[in-house]
């Protein structure tokens, strides 16, 4: 075997063992209508990830809407801007989940339960909000825009 192989077989080998991070821009896919919603920029901080929206795309979205439907602290915020996802951490037993938070649901104000997950290569993000145990809510998949 060549050095170039060589090298190619033991890329591809540890790209197996590289877990995708949720960190980075992705563009928000309603589970329903299957329409392109909003860009969501999740950063990490401390080992804590939360997600903010960075733009509407659907273009009904008034640009300077408020979550009026919210009751907590964010009532009366501006949607762009708008933290949505909050306190999730990686699992410790399954470093390819994280979880532990909440989202944000601005159309109803609802807040559920959280659990991330890169897949694809971390390409796509499985996104479900729940109430109680994660077999209780819903998945959204989110592309990576960056």
């Amino acid at each position: 075997m060549n050095n170039k192989a060589l090298i190619a077989a033991a890329a591809w080998l540890l790209s197996g063992f590289v877990q995708a991070s949720p960190v980075g821009l992705w563009k928000t896919i309603d589970d329903a209508t299957k329409k392109e919603k909003s860009l969501v920029r999740i950063t990490e901080q401390g080992g804590v990830l939360s997600g903010r929206i960075e733009k509407l795309l659907d273009p009904q979205s008034k640009p300077d809407a408020v979550c009026d439907k919210c009751s907590d602290e964010r009532k009366g915020q501006a949607i762009v801007g708008l933290n949505i996802i909050r306190n999730v951490r990686q699992n410790a037993d399954d470093a390819s989940i994280w979880e532990g938070g909440d989202i944000l649901d601005p159309n109803n104000g609802k807040v559920y339960r959280v659990r991330l997950k890169p897949v694809d290569g971390g390409k796509k993000l499985e996104v479900r909000g729940y109430i109680g145990a994660p077999l209780l809510g819903r998945t959204q998949v989110w592309q990576r825009v960056e």
